[in-house]
């Protein structure tokens, strides 16, 4: 809904009268809180932010001329308190309980429960199942909200559950948390209800204590901690990155200063009451407790979205299996769901025992944090050459497996963490996700434990580890030489875009490799019938037909062996561009950094890891053994200058797509080099020209969101020869 449709044209005249300037500031608060409801809580904006921004000013004003008028609901005021000098204790009227926790398996534990409830109940087996209501149980801190005829005058953390902390100028913060319910005097705000599709309006009574959990959106953490990290690159004192998004959630609700909870971003999730008096005219009657969550929803809280009716313990097990399937795809933490009975009269009859509810239970998840020690630090080399340090770790159990390994990602991580030998570490596993180190435990520190180093000759092989400009990681040089690459190196060479061997695939790499019959690449043109033979699975003929492929990649270009190097950073194009600048190998071996840059597809980046490469002796030794075994080629003694692409195509990218009549993709992408365009495998705003065949896909529709010139085989041949004259 514009705001036209609510209060007439956007320039309204002057206010003449103090009922029209009351007025007036109702109605932007209502609106501004109905649009911020759609924005926070639905993700659903309607407005655009400059006309949020508009409206929010106007109100602003008003309230510095009129301070009389000035409400404590008023969207301005989410963060407008002074900071405290420490916090004052609130009674919970109705005490904020804990719900026992399960930790058995997913059909131990949801199948433990119903067996309770339906015990509690006298129902036997002939009974037709209980309903139940399924939820996420958040990573977060428990938090009760206090609305007096509809305005929030408190909010109270759990503390030991009956007496907890006021945090309500915190609170405050938190956009997703109304300030104001809809009031059967004013009634709900329309735009809430439009959408909401809601048709009948169930207002909240005079006293309503809404119970929930703050937390932290992970996106929103990461950008935190990325802000810390900046302020402590600049020197700043006493900053510090955080450990988790529940500690920075607790941390940011506990702060005296609301200026600086308005910062951490938390969010806020509705999922309970507490102390309820009902209005004299009448109030929401709940049947159930899914009811009750779809009315605080229509008055303005959020409500999770995965919040589910489940029949009996099978679909309770089930809705553990999803939860925990899509937790890691979440954009928050949980730790587990939670399971309640739905009835709200079977709740009052199963009852309470000691301060638990008998009608609820939380089924968690295994822990994804545990804490351990640093036994050594080592360092891996992968199948790429990048040097990456692991942390070997005493034996912990996280994340439901026996964790002993903990990546460091690269050595800026290492040293940001500061994790050290012998160090007392948190480490996190989620699903699927390599075990990583969250933070050290500094306090517990041995005295004197060295600092971490990355060492500068790779550990496999010894060949200098170097990080170009721009990188985080270290590699290894010895490519053609390093055990630890050695199957990549082989795979590469082999491609049909490099020297091509047909035939030779990753399972009879992987054999060849793990039996040790090839350790370099010119042990492949020494292979013979009886040791390929020998191999799993390979016949008499197969092993035949491999000799002769071999045989036959023998002859070869320059550019294709040149690629077929796997030199880092030096692709196809760059190859291609290499040997018409050079003519030679051996001149491209020798080539300074100055005259590699001088090729136009060459930059600095590109010319350092050529030096890089020949510079060490295994690389140079490994083609000098090639060469011996016949791998040839046809060379230019003089060799020529780059020629300048040609005109028509010079910066031009394609993006090949489909299946073409007659060209296959590498033909036409040979072609378009040729012709000096450039080829991508992604489409994007800087892509020239979208070259589709039959049976293109998602890159064809994202062309055409993005309006750029489709064209077919036909067009592309075209465009080629006239570039070509």
């Amino acid at each position: 809904m514009a705001t036209s449709d609510l209060f007439g044209p956007a320039s309204s005249p002057p206010l003449s009268t103090p009922v029209a300037v009351a007025e007036r500031m109702a109605a932007l608060r209502a609106e501004l809180q109905a649009h911020g409801h759609r924005y926070y809580v639905l993700d659903e904006p309607t407005l655009p932010d400059s006309e949020y921004d508009r409206l929010f000013k106007e109100l602003q004003a008003l309230e510095a001329t009129h301070p009389q008028l000035l409400s404590a609901d008023s969207p301005t005021q989410r963060v407008g308190g002074k900071p405290l000098a420490q916090f004052a204790s609130v009674r919970h009227k109705v005490p904020m309980l804990s719900i026992r926790t399960e930790t058995d398996t997913e059909s131990t534990g949801a199948k433990n429960f119903d067996a309770r409830v339906r015990k509690e109940l006298g129902l036997t087996a002939n009974d037709p199942p209980v309903e139940y209501v399924a939820e996420l149980k958040f990573d977060g801190l428990a938090m009760s909200l206090r609305y007096e005829n509809g305005v929030l005058v408190q909010a109270a953390t759990r503390g030991d559950g009956e007496v907890g902390e006021d945090v309500t100028q915190n609170i405050r913060t938190i956009n997703q948390i109304p300030l104001k319910l809809p009031s059967r005097s004013a009634g709900p705000p329309q735009a809430r209800l439009a959408a909401l599709g809601s048709v009948e309006a169930t207002f909240p009574p005079a006293v309503l204590e809404v119970r929930g959990e703050v937390y932290m959106r992970r996106a929103d953490f990461e950008a935190l901690n990325e802000k810390q990290r900046e302020k402590i690159g600049q020197g700043a004192k006493n900053e510090k990155t955080f450990v988790n998004p529940r500690n920075a959630a607790a941390g940011g609700v506990r702060q005296l200063d609301p200026a600086i909870a308005a910062q951490r971003r938390l969010s806020f999730f509705a999922y309970g009451l507490g102390e309820v008096t009902a209005p004299a005219q009448g109030g929401p009657d709940f049947n159930t407790h899914f009811e009750l969550l779809q009315t605080l929803k229509s008055w303005g809280f959020p409500v999770a979205a995965q919040v589910e009716r489940a029949q009996g313990a099978i679909e309770l097990i089930s809705y553990h299996q999803r939860m925990g399937a899509a937790r890691d795809q979440l954009p928050y933490d949980i730790d587990g769901v939670v399971y309640k009975v739905n009835s709200l009269a079977l709740q009052r009859q199963i009852g309470f025992v000691s301060r638990e509810p008998r009608w609820a239970v939380a089924h968690k998840y295994p822990a994804q944090e545990q804490l351990t020690s640093v036994l050594a630090i080592d360092v891996q080399v992968g199948r790429t050459g990048k040097l990456t340090p692991v942390a070997k770790l005493a034996p912990v159990f996280v994340g439901g497996v026996t964790v002993t390994n903990a990546t460091l990602h690269n050595e800026d991580e290492a040293r940001r963490k500061d994790v050290r030998v012998g160090d007392t570490v948190i480490v996190r596993r989620a699903g699927d996700v390599i075990p990583e180190v969250v933070s050290v435990l500094l306090e517990k520190r041995v005295q004197d434990a060295p600092q971490f180093t990355m060492p500068r000759q790779c550990p496999i092989c010894g060949s200098d580890a170097v990080r170009l400009e721009g990188e985080a990681d270290y590699r290894c040089t010895g490519g053609l030489f390093c055990a630890a690459q050695r199957k990549e190196a082989i795979l590469h060479y082999a491609h049909r875009r490099a020297v091509e061997i047909e035939g030779l695939g990753d399972k009879l790499v992987e054999q060849l490799v793990d039996a040790n019959v090839i350790r370099t690449l010119p042990d492949l043109y020494k292979l013979g019938l009886t040791a390929l033979a020998s191999l799993d699975r390979m016949a008499d003929k197969s092993a035949s037909n491999l000799i002769d492929a071999l045989e036959k990649s023998k002859q070869t270009t320059l550019p294709r062996f040149l690629f077929g190097l796997g030199i880092r950073h030096v692709g196809e194009a760059t190859a291609k561009a290499l040997a018409r600048y050079f003519g030679t190998l051996d001149a491209v071996m020798d080539a300074t950094e100055e005259q590699l840059i001088e090729v136009g597809d060459v930059g600095p980046i590109v010319a350092k890891s050529l030096r890089t490469f020949f510079e060490q002796p295994h690389n140079r030794e490994v083609v000098a053994q090639l060469r011996a075994c016949g791998v040839r080629w046809e060379e230019s003694e003089e060799g020529r200058p780059a020629a300048a692409a040609p005109r028509l195509l010079a910066g031009k990218t394609f993006v090949i797509t489909g299946t073409l009549p007659s060209l296959s993709r590498d033909e036409a992408k040979d072609r378009v080099e040729a012709a000096g365009g450039k080829v991508a495998g992604s489409v994007s705003k800087k892509t020239d020209f979208v070259v589709a065949g039959a049976e293109a896909g998602s890159k064809l529709l994202k062309a055409q969101e993005l309006g750029l010139v489709v064209i077919d085989e036909a067009a592309l041949l075209a465009l080629l020869a006239a570039a070509a004259d």
